[in-house]
């Protein structure tokens, strides 16, 4: 009992992951105790569906791997703080959208938590593979082509969808069977409705009666055969079952009592030139041989049934069993399935035992029937959506004779309301409706996870992606929520910037907003405390501004911003401010002293700060971009700004230099570094090295430069190392 509370606590769990699902190594520590939500903005390719992957494994009690580089030793240590693996039930992952909603339809009814439902698809799964085995191998022995599920279910119920009845009924009968002799009987050539019909006609009715009749007392005055009992179908049966098991070969015997004699029968033949006599006896009896040629000539009428005449001719023993059709059916059935009986136990075993379990299951869906209600209300409430949730058979299952909650879909149009089944559904939906459809399953799984005071760890990812905003902000306020319940710690991960910053201006603290970064060179992955979150010119880099030369670059494209939307594009504050983000005539002559009174002249002085330094601004950025090259790997918002506005300062500085044509370039009035590109691969087509780096520039650059204080992403999902290297490849080409 101490033990579990002691798990309860998860106060701080260490993650120590390596060559797991393509993530090299990752190493982190998340306290708790300090904090009961992380948000992590993972940039896409970086890490966040291995790093879920990892948890799901020990929610799912499976190992990790790399699939990527399998023969790589994996680690996959997680632990609390006192060291011990966290348990398969104390971890939740919210997965992204299209893994968890490609369940069965048999399924995606059932209002029960997640791990029962797995576990309920998983028995009809099982099942269904059984099934598929078994409906396959009796359509081989049959030889039919008709749904084999559907004409055994009508042999022996009422209907054709008893499948399942109609194998149970019969079971004891297949186990008890000993022979098989209908066994390659042709299915469809005997139960074609032309045939059926034919054989319900009068006069066939008539003289088969009359044929079955003869034959009757025929086999009642047999020595050996007997009717229903042992007749010369079942004797030659024997006769090759026997024989082919080695009977006589082990120098067995079998006694033939008839009347009051005895033979004693020592070889196959011998039996089977009994038999035949016997058979004969009957057969050419002349009053049955004129009832035989009778039916021969009422069937040879009917060219529609010209296949089974000519089958029935063949193997005339048959006859006698087409006076009762059904039964007749019901025993070709049976030894079909006796035949392939390994197939046919397999699927009862499975289908009674899944039995047991399922009705444990619906008991606890039963129970679970007030969760239900809560969580759809919510969902109703709160999720913008064309559509309501409704508890369809809600009545029965509080009257008790239903054992499941199953749901249903109200769809909605202006006033208009319509009953919509769950496929139709999704045919319309788009897909932030439909990913709100699929947060259902999250609102029940925590709600599960409450009721039964399961302290857990959630790892939630992107969860948010494709939604609208308010469905967005609805999901915002119930992970809000959950993180405020004390049974919760949650991890959050993200691609969407947007949804990273929202989280931090709702609920998550900013100590606890972090950003994964991926080392180029190791492939490690760390997580370090997130910045720019906020705006970050007004609260990181113009506060820097005179303090921080890397910061005092990085502030240029946010200036020239609001020069932008203050002053517009005429003004020569704008003009100088752009020949500090593209190479123009005055871009080496342009000094810190003028930069900064461009400053003071957009937000007023700055204390005692005077603008008195002469170095030209280029110079200064080429000179903090140098330093940008050795710097150590992190967020880097700054040094991503300044090695860009470095790299294409330099590379259209290169390009104008070799196109030597100023009126060319006076020319150029918007896209300079897309421009200068075409022109230089038009001029310099052999130069392909070149062209390749600048290519580059024109890719990576314009993102990473033009920015303003709300839409700045793109500059956090690149890594700086990707800039480092374009930086030094520029200034590299000659």
């Amino acid at each position: 009992m101490l033990n579990d509370l002691r798990r309860r606590v998860m106060d701080r769990v260490k993650v120590d992951l390596e060559s797991c699902y393509g993530i090299k190594k990752l190493q982190h520590n998340f306290d708790f105790k300090k904090e009961k939500v992380y948000a992590i903005y993972a940039p896409n390719g970086v890490m966040k569906t291995s790093f879920a992957q990892a948890f799901q494994d020990i929610a799912d009690a499976a190992p990790s791997s790399d699939r990527i580089f399998p023969a790589r030793t994996t680690k996959r240590n997680i632990t609390d703080e006192t060291g011990a693996q966290l348990p398969k039930e104390s971890v939740f992952v919210v997965r992204p959208y299209d893994e968890e909603l490609s369940h069965d339809e048999k399924t995606s009814v059932l209002l029960v938590d997640a791990k029962l439902r797995t576990e309920y698809a998983k028995l009809q799964s099982g099942i269904d593979d059984a099934k598929e085995a078994l409906l396959k191998a009796l359509k081989e022995q049959s030889r039919s082509k008709r749904e084999i599920d559907k004409e055994i279910s009508l042999a022996f119920t009422s209907t054709d969808s008893e499948f399942y009845t109609a194998l149970t009924r019969i079971r004891k009968e297949i186990e008890e069977l000993k022979d098989t002799p209908l066994a390659d009987v042709p299915y469809d050539t005997i139960f074609d409705d032309k045939v059926l019909s034919v054989l319900q006609g009068r006069d066939v009715k008539t003289a088969l009666e009359m044929y079955v009749k003869r034959y009757n007392e025929l086999l009642a005055a047999s020595v050996y055969f007997k009717r229903g009992v042992f007749d010369y179908y079942n004797a030659g049966q024997i006769a090759k079952s026997l024989a082919d098991n080695g009977f006589f070969a082990a120098k067995h015997s079998v006694n033939l009592k008839g009347g009051k004699d005895a033979r004693e029968i020592t070889t196959r033949k011998e039996l089977e030139e009994v038999i035949a006599r016997e058979k004969n006896a009957i057969l050419k009896d002349p009053d049955l041989r004129k009832k035989f040629d009778e039916i021969a000539k009422l069937l040879e009428k009917n060219i529609t049934v010209r296949d089974f005449q000519k089958y029935m001719l063949e193997h005339e023993a048959l006859l006698s069993q087409l006076t009762n059709i059904h039964k007749f059916k019901e025993d070709l059935w049976k030894q079909y399935i006796k035949v392939r009986q390994d197939l046919y136990f397999d699927l009862m075993e499975r289908y009674e035992s899944a039995q047991t379990r399922r009705k444990e299951i619906e008991a606890i869906a039963a129970a679970q029937r007030t969760q239900w209600e809560e969580v759809i209300r919510n969902f109703n409430e709160r999720f913008v959506v064309p559509f309501e949730l409704k508890a369809e058979n809600k009545i029965g299952v509080m009257l008790g004779y239903e054992p499941i909650v199953t749901l249903g879909f109200i769809y909605r149009d202006g006033t208009d309301r319509a009953p919509v089944d769950k496929d139709s559904l999704l045919k319309v939906l788009s897909m932030g409706e439909r990913k709100a459809l699929y947060v259902l399953n999250i609102l029940f799984a925590a709600q599960t996870r409450k009721k039964n005071n399961q302290e857990t760890l959630v790892v939630i990812d992107d969860i948010a992606d494709s939604f609208d905003y308010q469905n967005k902000y609805a999901i915002i306020q119930y992970l809000r929520e959950i993180s405020r319940d004390p049974i919760f710690k949650v991890i959050i991960m993200t691609h969407n910037f947007d949804f990273f910053r929202t989280m931090e201006s709702r609920f998550v603290n900013y100590s606890a907003c972090l950003m994964a970064l991926k080392s180029e060179a190791s492939g490690t992955i760390a997580f370090e405390k997130a910045a720019g979150i906020r705006n970050a010119f007004l609260n990181d880099l113009r506060k820097e501004f005179f303090n921080n030369p890397k910061k005092k670059i990085a502030s240029i494209p946010f200036i020239r911003n609001l020069v932008e939307f203050t002053k517009g594009e005429t003004d020569q504050q704008f003009a100088k401010l752009t020949s500090l983000l593209h190479w123009k005539s005055d871009s080496s002559s342009i000094t810190e002293a003028d930069l900064e009174a461009i400053y003071k002249n957009v937000f007023g002085t700055n204390g005692n700060k005077t603008a008195t330094s002469t170095k030209t601004v280029v110079g200064l950025i080429h000179d903090e971009a140098k330093g940008c090259l050795s710097a150590p790997l992190g967020i880097n918002f700054e040094n991503k700004i300044v090695l860009a506005m470095a790299t294409r300062l330099a590379a259209e500085k290169f390009m104008i230099d070799k196109i030597n044509d100023k009126g060319f370039v006076a020319g150029i009035k918007s896209h300079q570094t897309q421009s200068l590109a075409e022109k230089f691969k038009s001029m310099f087509p052999g130069e392909e090295k070149n062209v390749e780096i600048l290519d580059r520039v024109a890719l990576m650059t314009p993102e990473n430069i033009h920015l303003n204080s709300f839409m700045y992403e793109p500059i956090v999902d690149m890594s700086d190392e990707h800039l480092r290297r374009l930086y030094s490849d520029v200034l590299a080409l000659k």
